[in-house]
């Protein structure tokens, strides 16, 4: 593995921070407060190529391969402060455009990631269900097939994005009987009758991700929409669950970066008993273990995207990328309000913010206990 940067992929991971810095963090603090999600913000991220990163040229996208897009992405969220943004973007690119673009037809891919790409379209993807979360295979929404198609049948919860979204990958069972092997993906497009989207679920954080229920009412989709072969939706589902838990934190290690940054110029400034904090080794150990965890978390996802890159499988790698950089940055988080005493506690500082969306990372795409089923099962455990 060697990750040294070309100049040119230096050049675009400093592009998107400067895009970031100048254009998506105007009233971040209010749109938190109101669960606002932004059109705008995502569309100029869309014009700044970031929605299409690792999509093909042919369907709007910019071609970088999964490291580089990685690098974007950190660059991403280290700019930009509104993590939900940040968050919804990776959601979409890991799990909504890379199944298409691995699984879809020809006529899926033109007919739908050059809309995602182009900011035009948002996605959503819809697995967990009321009584399933992460037992995720254990799905009751029912696909049942029809003389145009399938109807679908079911609930979905816990949807991000649900409520913006114009098109939605969502997982059911044509027969239950036979298990994984009966789950199907359907890609199902917001105007379709019998689809219905909840109101928002209120959150902890990632408030400007709005999230909500979605019922299948009877919706019926043509056979041209199912995502790959019946019966492969086990096996799409856990394909994107690996690109999405090994890169979609990338983002978060921007985050991480910019709390480490913040904290150590507020360390350097900030004086009590007649001398700067950071003389305390208290405050300089913190920041010492802030810069720690960034740099292991760092490692891990650059090796779980590289891993994807190779075209291998990386169930373990993604589990443990996902599960540590999630953890260093909820930690991270609480070390920066720590740093910044009162002013880490005062909402118009953006520290508990942070915080509060950091939290959110141990429980999507599988929470950190799961995560840690599956690295025991890659031990044979």
């Amino acid at each position: 593995m060697d990750f040294s940067w070309s100049a040119e992929q230096l050049a675009l991971r400093d592009a998107v921070l400067a895009f970031a810095r100048r254009e998506l963090n105007g009233d971040v603090a209010a749109r938190d407060a109101s669960g606002t999600f932004s059109r705008e913000l995502w569309r100029k991220c869309a014009a700044h190529g970031i929605q299409g990163l690792c999509m093909p040229e042919a369907y709007g996208g910019g071609g970088a391969d999964p490291l580089t897009a990685v690098l974007a992405l950190e660059a991403l969220g280290e700019g930009c402060e509104d993590a939900g943004l940040c968050f919804a973007i990776n959601a979409q690119l890991w799990s909504v455009q890379t199944p298409i673009l691995r699984f879809g037809s020809e006529a899926q891919r033109a007919r739908w990631l050059p809309k995602l790409c182009a900011g035009e379209w948002i996605a959503a993807h819809g697995m967990s269900e009321p009584d399933t979360g992460s037992d995720a295979f254990a799905l009751t929404t029912r696909a049942e097939r029809v003389d145009d198609g399938y109807r679908l049948t079911g609930v979905k919860t816990f949807v991000s994005d649900a409520p913006e979204a114009d098109l939605f990958l969502v997982f059911a069972t044509v027969a239950r009987e036979q298990g994984v092997l009966g789950i199907t993906g359907f890609l199902v497009e917001r105007d379709t009758p019998g689809l219905h989207v909840g109101r928002p679920i209120s959150k902890m954080g990632l408030r400007t991700s709005p999230m909500a229920e979605l019922t299948l009412d009877g919706c019926v989709v043509p056979a041209a929409n199912r995502l790959g072969r019946e019966g492969r939706g086990a096996a799409i589902f856990n394909d994107s669950m690996e690109w999405e838990r090994g890169c979609l934190l990338a983002s978060a290690l921007g985050a991480m970066q910019r709390q480490l940054d913040r904290s150590t110029r507020h360390a350097r400034e900030r004086r009590q008993f007649g001398r700067p904090i950071a003389e305390f080794q208290a405050v300089s150990h913190r920041l010492a273990e802030m810069r720690l965890r960034l740099e292991a978390a760092r490692l891990m996802v650059y090796r779980a995207a590289w891993t994807k890159q190779q075209g291998c499988p990386a169930a373990a790698e993604s589990s443990m990328a996902k599960l540590f950089a999630s953890e260093a940055f909820v930690q991270s988080s609480l070390d920066a309000v720590q740093v910044l005493g009162g002013y880490g506690f005062c909402t118009e500082y953006g520290a508990e913010r942070e915080l509060r969306d950091a939290i959110g990372s141990r429980a999507f795409s599988g929470t950190n206990d799961i995560q840690r089923e599956i690295i025991a099962r890659a031990l044979g455990l």
